[in-house]
């Protein structure tokens, strides 16, 4: 369906997508106002290719054809004759809309304009136009030829057909193509807001560092880069704008509110990486580490009582004070030397110990969704004692793996954010916006998730997330939390939270 296609715009992503597709066989033509830039964007494709052929993935003769098929044009006029276009010009919505109409002043009338706008609107943009129903989205990934995934975006009104036909060019060219329709975010960017959102919220209550809360879901999760590692690497104002833009289009539901943290970094200028200071400092654009900071080394001298039905949980924890001479005891009501330890789903420590009737002064809490053998979470509350705090943290890591010790929070780290996360991506499947497979595979593919938000529902377990969410919501006092109906149905029934709503 589509033998020629246009690319405008000659930055990183026209440069990409151009690249991508004259290696799938596709004849593309660049297009940019500066010649420069396509001169530049060409050379910087033919370099890449080249190290391809040295590496042995290309030979010469796929690399010159690939080469041979990514030319230059001097004006959009030399665009008449192509299938597709795709722009990847600046986000302005306006911008967009006059392009579109100068395009349709040239193109045929079967030629497909598409767009590779991340947070506008396809619709809007395809309401200037004359045809409104052959502008559709067609959203790639930095680095485009590296990210197996391209979102393609149904505008109100565009044809079935086209969506198919870019649908089949995006698996030619090997990517997976995440049908979508045009709501804010698309399918991605709507999805990946509870992870940076979520953690700014900690970070703006004081429950822990960045570096720590970047380490627990690095190590719990499993998450290759933690939230603030990730802002610092694309950029705190990219983020913080896909941020304020989705509130603003979802109207302002707390789900998505952006952080007063994020808006004052950016006016400061730490936005990470390309600055050289973020939430990380960097030199020669490389992350500078900083050791964790070790614990002081305390006498530990109490016996432990434990509050958990979980009998795993129950045998880690023995084993882990074992290692450190360490007692747990097993009355059903702790001694008054006791430090006492529980296991709280969505609660803060405050909250489970005084439902519990259990000193506050000798009580922190753990977290039963960490990876045990990788690293731990203590929680402490506001009353308990320091040395109370320093036998826990040096009982618990008597076995080499490390403890991080948090503030009060309802959720802890990891179980607040999964949690956040399994509740978008479970709105995202009661909007209909795709399918629950669609949704797990693409969030994998664009974000790097070590799991879909669906599947982590499962890993975690549904019922016990719900309950997370529910006592967040109850803690908290707002709606942010509120479960969606998809995750409280299928957990009330037991049910896969794949499972779509029509059997049929």
């Amino acid at each position: 369906m589509f033998n020629r296609i246009g690319v405008i715009g000659a930055g990183a992503m026209g440069r990409g997508i151009a690249q991508l597709f004259a290696s799938s066989g596709e004849q593309v033509i660049m297009y940019d106002t500066r010649a420069e830039a396509i001169a530049d964007a060409l050379e910087f494709n033919r370099n890449l290719l080249q190290r391809s052929v040295a590496k042995g993935k290309l030979s010469q003769d796929e690399f010159d054809a690939t080469v041979a098929r990514m030319q230059p044009a001097a004006s959009l006029d030399d665009l008449k004759d192509c299938d597709l276009i795709i722009e990847a010009i600046v986000e302005l919505l306006e911008v967009k809309q006059n392009l579109f109409r100068d395009l349709e002043a040239i193109v045929r009338d079967d030629c497909v304009l598409a767009t590779n706008t991340s947070s506008l609107s396809v619709t809007r943009i395809a309401a200037g136009c004359q045809r409104p129903e052959r502008v559709a989205g067609f959203h790639f990934f930095n680095p485009v030829p590296l990210m197996k995934i391209v979102e393609v975006v149904r505008g109100s009104r565009t044809d079935e057909r086209y969506i198919q036909g870019l649908v089949e060019l995006a698996e030619k060219a090997g990517h997976f193509p995440a049908i979508t329709p045009d709501t804010p975010g698309f399918l991605v960017n709507h999805a990946g807001r509870a992870f940076g959102t979520e953690a700014l919220r900690m970070l703006s209550e004081g429950v822990a560092t960045p570096q720590q809360i970047d380490r627990i879901l690095r190590d719990g999760p499993g998450f290759r880069m933690g939230p603030f590692e990730l802002f610092d690497l694309t950029g705190l104002d990219v983020s913080h704008a896909v941020m304020e833009s989705v509130y603003e289009q979802f109207y302002h539901d707390p789900r998505y509110t952006p952080s007063f943290i994020a808006a004052q970094r950016v006016a400061a200028g730490l936005l990470g990486r390309k600055t050289g200071q973020g939430f990380y400092r960097y030199e020669d654009g490389q992350k500078v580490e900083t050791p964790e900071p070790a614990a002081e080394t305390v006498l530990v001298n109490r016996p432990f009582w434990l509050h958990c039905d979980d009998d795993a949980v129950r045998s880690d924890v023995h084993a882990a004070l074992e290692a450190a001479g360490a007692t747990l005891e097993t009355g059903n009501q702790p001694s008054a030397e006791a430090i006492c330890l529980v296991t709280p789903l969505g609660e803060d420590c405050t909250t489970a110990l005084l439902h519990l009737g259990l000193p506050a002064e000798r009580t922190v809490a753990i977290d039963v969704f960490a990876n045990w053998d990788k690293r731990r979470t203590l929680m402490r509350n506001p009353a308990v004692s320091t040395d109370v705090v320093a036998q826990a943290r040096q009982a618990l890591a008597a076995d080499g793996v490390p403890v991080e010790v948090i503030n009060d929070s309802p959720g802890f780290v990891i179980q607040r954010l999964i949690a956040s996360v399994i509740n978008l991506g479970s709105e995202i499947a009661q909007k209909g916006i795709t399918t629950p497979e669609t949704l797990d595979r693409a969030i994998q593919l664009a974000l790097g998730y070590p799991k879909g938000p669906l599947a982590f529902g499962e890993h975690y377990g549904k019922q016990r997330v719900l309950t997370v969410l529910c006592n967040l919501q109850a803690v908290y006092g707002e709606p942010r939390y509120r479960p969606s109906p998809w995750l409280r149905r299928r957990a009330q029934l037991d049910l896969p939270l794949t499972t779509p709503d029509n059997q049929e």
